[in-house]
């Protein structure tokens, strides 16, 4: 067992931690320090760091005023919390009442899969993005509660077909829930455009 942080240290570590992990949650916090949820909250106050669902705001509207050109950043399922053009991008998207089945609480699969083909659009660096062909696999229910981490990465970009691949992992908790390839079409291949300056 380790020897219980005086409340300062505790603090100071909490500040750190969500600096380097701004999307860290109440309870993942409690659970690492050893206290209740209800003092970690009490910390952030005294501390004047916002809620989880306010970082997430923040950062996102500091990465993507700019970034994302396929489709409007509210068109997005899921709330893109990481983002490099044509490389790599995150989305978070907590599961509610709404998005599952009433008798059993699982998740709606059409809701996973638009979180996913949503941000395959938004990685895509041009005007026009649109989902080609999609090879997905549900691998665990979701359910009401859960929040799904959403990880698209290109994996390759053809000129001459201007299309994109795009490999997709959603976990909840680290485990994953869905896995995707899918292949986009784009009206310019990668740096066309600066090409088509000079």
């Amino acid at each position: 067992m380790l020897k219980r942080k005086s409340k300062k240290e505790r603090q100071q570590l909490l500040l750190e931690t969500i600096e380097e992990n701004p999307f860290v949650t109440d309870e993942q916090l409690a659970a690492k320090f050893g206290v209740s949820v209800q003092t970690i909250r009490l910390d952030r106050m005294e501390l004047s760091i916002p809620e989880l669902r306010e970082r997430i705001k923040d950062v996102a509207e500091r990465n993507l005023e700019n970034e994302v050109k396929s489709l409007p950043i509210d068109e997005v399922i899921g709330e893109i919390i990481d983002i490099e053009l044509d490389k790599r991008a995150i989305s978070i998207f907590d599961v509610k009442e709404e998005h599952v089945f009433q008798r059993n609480g699982i998740a709606r699969g059409h809701h996973l899969f638009a979180q996913a083909n949503s941000l395959c659009v938004a990685v895509i660096d041009d005007e026009l993005a649109l989902t080609v062909r999609a090879n997905v696999v549900f691998i665990k229910s979701v359910r009401a509660g859960d929040r799904v981490v959403t990880k698209a990465i290109v994996r390759e970009t053809n000129k001459e077909k201007n299309r994109t691949y795009v490999d997709v992992i959603s976990t909840v908790n680290n485990e994953i829930v869905f896995k995707g390839e899918f292949e986009m079409y784009r009206t310019k291949g990668v740096g066309e455009k600066n090409e088509n300056r000079n």
